[in-house]
């Protein structure tokens, strides 16, 4: 007796995306894959801001299965990033299975199918979804009194206007993290002034985005193994440095980091903007920003750091709470994301008609970061805690994907027809998790993107190590199958 046949539907045609229907189909699934907008890349697609890049490790930042050896340096363009993933997901005829512009509304559970609905009120019916609609689509749009009142031009660094003129501009941009060090480093060159409005500081971890010559991509392209070489010591040095002092505030990788941002702000010639770019918390309690060359640009004499928070929005400029006035052309909202969606605001309705809104009302959570109870046959792709920070999200996704695998072939084999985990392995891997983040560096107190509203990190706060041993093989006595 053969296999099942299995329908799979895929949210999201970014890179969890694109690697899911990839992997369910070499399982010889039949797949559709639903993307709200009009390409490949996900957050690669949506943001197109100058300056834009990966600030990990690009080699690093592909699927194994699909090594890029022409990567021109270090870390990765927006643009060539995008047109990797768009590569792959061609070479893979995944295009032939994407409906474009169809931004999924509904998914109801019932009599072991999830029934899907899509804005542009197409219906099918599937025996599993895998989510990888991802966390960095959602902009984060602070509200200014005043705003609608602005005469230049405003947007929100995801929504780039290319018609708008940059050079001998007088810029504004607010908010400091990656995406604004980028943008500075970028623009400041162009910008009659730049105004950079700074909330709270970031530390700041040097590193020069080395070019890879044209001989060594051509060894790269000659010598598959060289390449994954460099792979592994990329991989190495991050998850040996990073990952570990993350979770661990009193390690001594956490300390050579902070070591580390230390003297590269000591680089900042003028006492008084030292001073001002100064977090005062510990490194990586926040997302570090990784940059070699944000200092250098906040430093020059057509660039201005403003600490004092923004009063308003006036018709021609920002005005702060000192009473100083930023006259502008251009201001750029560069002020992140809504990282607690994940698949919403999609109505997700499970067994016996409970809600995901619901269920994730004090916040999301998912076992082992892919499984939410009394949702059966539905997968996350770099859903709630995920491990995340300054390494490669691709390789968590494949690892997740591998997992994900595992359960849907008990679908396939006929052992169950439903699989989801059960409420107790939820609560006990998530009270173990909780645990856990007492001795990471979220906890020691800023304000940051990880927490939720309860202050936990909302990200794996274990080893990476753990993280691999997890993905190995699912541990079925956690699981409802049915």
């Amino acid at each position: 007796m053969g296999d099942r046949p299995i329908r799979a539907a895929v949210i999201g045609a970014g890179m969890g995306g694109i690697l899911a229907a990839i992997k369910l189909r070499e399982r010889g699934m039949q797949v559709v894959v639903f993307e709200k907008g009009h390409g490949f890349g996900g957050t690669w697609r949506e943001n197109t801001y100058p300056g834009l890049a990966c600030d990990v490790s690009a080699h690093w930042y592909t699927y194994s299965f699909a090594r890029n050896p022409d990567w021109k340096s270090l870390m990765a363009e927006g643009p060539d990033i995008r047109d990797y993933f768009d590569r792959v997901a061609r070479e893979y005829g995944i295009d032939a299975i994407t409906r474009f512009g169809e931004e999924v509304i509904s998914l109801r559970y019932a009599d072991s199918v999830w029934n899907l609905q899509t804005a542009a009120d197409h219906g099918d019916t599937f025996d599993v979804v895998v989510a990888a609609t991802g966390v960095l689509h959602h902009p984060n749009i602070p509200h200014f009194e005043g705003i609608e009142s602005f005469e230049g031009d405003v947007f929100h660094s995801a929504r780039w206007d290319h018609d708008v003129p940059l050079d001998d501009r007088r810029i504004g941009v607010v908010g400091t993290g990656s995406t604004a060090a980028q943008l500075a480093s970028a623009l400041v060159p162009r910008a009659r002034r730049f105004d950079l409005f700074q909330r709270t500081a970031q530390w700041v971890l040097p590193r020069q985005n080395v070019p890879y010559s044209d001989e060594e991509r051509a060894r790269f392209r000659e010598n598959p193994e060289e390449l994954e070489e460099l792979v592994r010591e990329l991989r190495a040095k991050t998850l040996e440095g990073y990952a570990a002092a993350v979770i661990d505030v009193d390690s001594p990788e956490l300390a050579a980091i902070e070591r580390l941002c230390r003297e590269n702000l000591d680089t900042v010639r003028d006492p008084e903007l030292r001073r001002r770019l100064t977090p005062d918390y510990r490194a990586a309690c926040k997302r570090l920003v990784i940059s070699g060359t944000f200092y250098d640009a906040i430093q020059r004499p057509n660039a201005n750091l403003v600490t004092a928070p923004i009063q308003g929005i006036e018709p021609e400029g920002v005005r702060t709470a000192d009473g100083a006035f930023h006259d502008l052309d251009i201001l750029v909202l560069a002020t992140g994301f809504l990282v607690d969606r994940f698949i919403r605001p999609t109505t997700v309705v499970g067994r016996g008609g409970i809600s995901l809104d619901d269920v994730w009302a004090e916040g999301p959570q998912a076992y082992l970061s892919v499984s939410v109870p009394d949702f059966p046959n539905l997968f996350l792709l770099n859903g709630p805690n995920s491990p995340i920070g300054n390494f490669s999200l691709v390789e968590v996704a494949q690892h997740q994907i591998e997992y994900i695998l595992q359960l849907i072939d008990g679908i396939r084999h006929g052992e169950y027809a439903e699989v989801s985990v059960t409420p107790a392995a939820m609560r006990r891997f998530e009270d173990d998790r909780c645990e856990a983040a007492r001795k990471t560096v979220w906890v020691t107190g800023c304000d940051s993107w990880y927490l939720d509203k309860r202050g936990v990190p909302a990200s794996w706060t274990f080893s990476y190590d753990r993280f691999e041993e997890e993905m190995a093989r699912p541990r079925m006595e956690d699981f409802d199958t049915r």
